[in-house]
């Protein structure tokens, strides 16, 4: 597995894994093209030796901050480093710009991605009550860079 900055080409791939990964409310095509062509934006993907690419992920960063917008992989690679390696990646992109601080918000149903983030040093900071369109709350989680 190799993580590489997401190309062009690789959008309309994300854009399925984002209907896979978050059915309730993925991002759009349009969505993802508008992050591509933001300067502020860092997106990667992981891909395999054969060129299939297994995760992606995306941040923003302003001044000192950074907002980790999504990190997703297939159901085939869970649980097998994809999304730490997408993580630690993000992260090293947010020192690398000068970030002191970076923030992320979760479901809080999802308690995969919860357990990701606490590993990789994040903490609960607050909840937003009925954050999403379905009305589930979001855990505002930060990490010290």
């Amino acid at each position: 597995m190799q993580i590489r900055a997401w190309r062009y080409r690789d959008i309309l791939k994300i854009s399925e894994m984002e209907k896979e990964c978050f059915p309730q409310e993925p991002w759009s095509f349009h969505t993802l093209v508008n992050c591509f062509e933001q300067d502020s934006f860092s997106g990667i993907v992981s891909e395999e030796e054969d060129g299939e690419i297994t995760g992606y992920a995306g941040i923003s960063v302003a001044a000192d901050e950074a907002d980790v917008q999504n990190i997703a992989v297939t159901e085939a690679y869970r649980k097998s480093g994809v999304g730490t390696a997408l993580l630690d990646a993000l992260l090293k992109i947010a020192k690398e710009k000068g970030v002191k601080k970076a923030f992320l918000e979760v479901r809080v149903s999802n308690s995969p991605a919860m357990s990701l983030y606490l590993k990789a040093g994040f903490k609960g900071v607050y909840a937003r009550t009925r954050y999403y369109t379905d009305g589930e709350d979001c855990l505002v989680m930060a990490k010290d860079i």
